[in-house]
């Protein structure tokens, strides 16, 4: 993104966000949020369009990290803050700390941005045509909804708000049922915006975007969305349909897709999920069943982990051998969504339908991490076994383990050790201490 991230932080630093409310900022400086909201120039709206995509990448690290503790993908044994190896393991979780609100504000920051970018475009001064308008809308509307679909993710049967576009009148909070509904419709929304948009954005997306940098295209990325949230709803039918116009592709690249990017110039910021291999203090320690229950020759363990030379790094009574070696570097990218997910939604719907071709999907997985062909049973059940362990590898600490356990109704303690006295299997995070008092 470069200059021009610089440019559109410049913008967005006129905004200050917390959780769902919206305060303004004096700044003679810097756009105002009413200036943006009503007769913003081209130039605004297209530094806010883009300014939602920066803003996505903020504190990253506080929604992986933290789900992935709870599923047991990895734990953090820096002995930085007790309550990464204390509160997140044994709960209950403090609805007024940094494990439960920095990644709620987050998404919802998002939420914020793509709401002003909507207004924006509705109270523009600058005569967008239907066709222009119709791009912003299904750009923001997509954005939206992934950030809603992360937090609800977080929050499961705490709820969520999905209208949160009046800060002084926001929307009740919904079930999880209700709001996987209501983010489905705002990406069938966004779809049809999309499909009205003409050949391309009037905006810049970066190069994490490379591919899907037109309405076309981004409407590919969204019914790839639509296919989560259908898995997430147990639609396999709706799995299916969605995939049929995604970038899925069986025989492509499996880290295609959309995804934040990084720099280290100006004013941008580091993948903060990149940790130094065999460091001190950088000790984000694989859960020791992830390496033992892999099948030999698993490419996915080598390039993923990295055992530390010095042997067993112990605290606070959790102990392990292997760190975390997703990300080689403070610049790479974080997938959104990728085709390897695709592929695996694609298997796990087929399952009961057409079960030659989960196993079909379930080797394009297999053999792309040098495994051999799927031998097992090949019953509803043992299929379903085999997808949810090679979601296991393939998606490792990009957020789903405790996601896919809680849906599968497998949150229990033979996928989520309890490897102490005292811990537990925590389901969903509470919601944050400044929502409590709202209706």
């Amino acid at each position: 993104m470069k200059n021009i991230l610089i440019k559109c932080i410049l913008l967005c630093v006129a905004f200050t966000f917390t959780c769902c409310e919206l305060d303004e900022v004096s700044n003679p400086n810097a756009a105002t949020v009413d200036s943006v909201q009503n007769g913003a120039s081209q130039a605004d709206i297209q530094l806010l369009a883009v300014g939602l995509e920066a803003i996505m990448r903020n504190d990253l690290e506080f929604h992986y990290d933290t789900v992935s503790i709870l599923g047991r993908d990895y734990y953090d044994l820096t002995g930085v803050d007790p309550r990464f190896t204390g509160e997140i393991l044994k709960g209950p979780l403090d609805n007024n700390g940094f494990l439960t609100t920095r990644a709620y504000a987050a998404w919802y920051k998002s939420v914020k941005t793509a709401n002003i970018l909507i207004e924006a475009v509705d109270n523009s001064a600058a005569g967008f045509t239907d066709e222009v308008k119709n791009g912003y809308y299904g750009y923001a509307k997509t954005l939206k909804a992934y950030a809603l679909l992360m937090v609800a993710n977080r929050q499961y049967t705490n709820g969520i708000r999905l209208d949160v576009s009046d800060p002084n009148n926001l929307g009740p909070k919904v079930s999880y049922t209700d709001a996987l509904a209501g983010i489905s419709s705002l990406l069938n929304e966004a779809s049809t915006d999309l499909s009205s948009a003409g050949s391309s954005f009037d905006f810049s997306i970066s190069s994490g975007f490379t591919g899907f940098d037109n309405p076309s295209a981004f409407n590919e990325f969204n019914r790839a969305l639509v296919a989560r949230v259908s898995l997430y709803q147990d639609n396999k039918a709706g799995v299916l349909s969605a995939l049929s116009n995604s970038f899925m592709d069986m025989s492509g690249d499996l880290w295609s897709g959309p995804a934040h990017i990084f720099g280290l110039t100006g004013n941008d910021i580091v993948n903060a999920q990149f940790h130094v291999l065999d460091q001190s203090g950088q000790e984000f320690m694989i859960h020791d069943s992830w390496v033992a229950d892999a099948e030999a020759g698993d490419s996915r363990v080598t390039d993923k982990s990295f055992l530390l030379t010095g042997g067993t790094t112990t605290f606070d009574n959790l102990s392990a051998d292997y760190q975390v070696a997703l990300y080689k570097s403070n610049v790479d990218p974080v997938y959104l969504i990728r085709n390897e997910e695709l592929i695996l939604m694609y298997a796990e719907a087929n399952i009961g339908t057409d079960n030659v071709e989960a196993v079909d999907a379930i080797n394009v997985i297999r053999n792309a991490a040098g495994l051999a062909d799927y031998a097992g049973a090949v019953d509803d059940a043992s299929l379903l076994d085999e997808v949810v362990n090679q979601r296991r590898y393939s998606l490792f600490a990009e957020g789903h383990r405790w996601v896919d356990l809680r849906r599968l109704n497998m949150l229990n303690p033979t996928n989520i050790p309890l490897d102490r006295p005292g811990d537990n299997i925590i389901d969903a995070f509470p919601t944050p201490f400044t929502e409590t008092g709202a209706n």
